[in-house]
């Protein structure tokens, strides 16, 4: 009997990427014997994040559509097709029994191509927002599995699966203690900790509104800061006044998040799906600062189902200078609020979304 075979793409953010790793192991957990094969767009996150996770990942020649500069889509057409011929030549080459999409440019044309051929598709939708490649696909996929209530105004409902989003298996079985965490970072464990990150490449506004808030954290000498720059800002804000105070530890990138959460006391980060999934898992306070860059506000959407539930604390983009600092010292503060903070962002995580899927998956084939 033939091994199951299964194509799993998408990609272009930690927040499609890590999803789609969960999914895979989740998989194999369940049926070990699987093959998988990962098509991803070359050049983003995915070409190194699938073979770190010991996965094969084929890359298509694809990029977004630019909204707010036209002249940057005259290659689109081509790259377009070209990545849809490719598309067709890997799905008939590897012939899977089944096919996900975890949105990003490349999950375009591979499920495309998989579902015209007539192999049944799963999309998984991260955000409480639906994205445009998940949108259009979602005609001829089988299941689509979302992280959020209300997504029948994107998606037929009959083929919705609420499900939560995949967290890796290190953040969802956690078992670090916070003297682990802060010995890993080198913190001193009588002060408490605030977390900063803006994902891997960085947040520029984030680390603008650390790089203006010198003072204040140089006025608590108390608390301690683990700052994630990302690799698109570590050269800049390395030297910056905040940086080189003494209670602040500056990193392009925290390869160990699950260390990084237990030796947090507040969190500071932007609302992606994949962040807001972790939280919700870890249970720790958190300010949450929307990136107002991403399609439809889909940050802001994400963010708002929390603070809606006195889960978490919402700084605007524009506000994060002034405030950023501010209402992570009040959460530390209040011990109340923080401790409510903590309570109900915890009964919002889902732990089993990747098993979930998985069934879904299989049930597909």
């Amino acid at each position: 009997m033939r091994k199951l075979r299964v194509i799993i793409s998408g990609g272009g953010t930690g927040g499609h990427v890590f999803p789609a790793i969960a999914i895979a192991d989740a998989i194999k957990k369940k049926q070990p014997d699987t093959e998988f094969l990962f098509v991803g767009a070359n050049g983003k996150i995915e070409m190194e994040k699938v073979p770190k996770a010991g996965y094969k990942i084929e890359g298509l020649n694809i990029s977004g559509f630019h909204r707010k500069n036209m002249w940057r889509n005259v290659t689109f057409g081509f790259k377009l097709l070209q990545s849809l011929w490719r598309a067709r030549k890997i799905v008939k080459r590897f012939q899977p029994d089944v096919v996900v999409g975890v949105g990003g440019y490349a999950s375009g044309p591979t499920l495309k191509t998989a579902t015209r051929q007539g192999i049944p598709a799963l999309l998984q939708e991260q955000n409480s927002y639906a994205g445009v490649t998940n949108k259009l696909l979602a005609k001829d996929a089988k299941r689509i599995c979302v992280a959020y209530k209300g997504m029948e105004k994107f998606f037929p409902a009959d083929k919705i699966r609420l499900t939560g989003n995949p967290v890796r298996a290190e953040i969802r079985q956690m078992t670090a203690t916070r003297a682990e965490g802060l010995a890993h970072f080198g913190l001193d464990p009588q002060k408490q900790t605030i977390v900063v990150t803006g994902g891997s490449l960085g947040a520029k506004s984030i680390n603008e509104a650390m790089a203006a808030n010198a003072d204040l954290i140089r006025q608590n000498s108390q608390i301690q800061v683990l700052w994630q720059a990302g690799k698109l800002y570590i050269d800049e804000f390395s030297k910056s006044e905040t940086a080189l105070c003494e209670n602040v530890k500056i990193n392009q990138f925290i390869d160990r998040m699950d260390l990084a959460y237990a030796a947090a006391d507040v969190v500071i980060g932007r609302a992606g799906a994949l962040t807001i999934s972790e939280l919700c898992l870890v249970g720790k306070p958190v300010v949450l600062i929307p990136s107002p860059n991403v399609a439809e506000d889909h940050q802001t959407k994400n963010a708002m189902a929390l603070v809606r539930e006195k889960a978490a604390v919402l700084v605007k983009d524009s506000e994060a200078k002034e405030l950023i600092m501010k209402k992570a010292l009040e959460i530390l503060w209040e011990k109340d609020w923080g401790a409510e903070l903590s309570r109900n962002i915890l009964a919002m995580g889902k732990g089993d979304a990747a098993e979930e899927i998985a069934e879904e998956v299989l049930g597909l084939v």
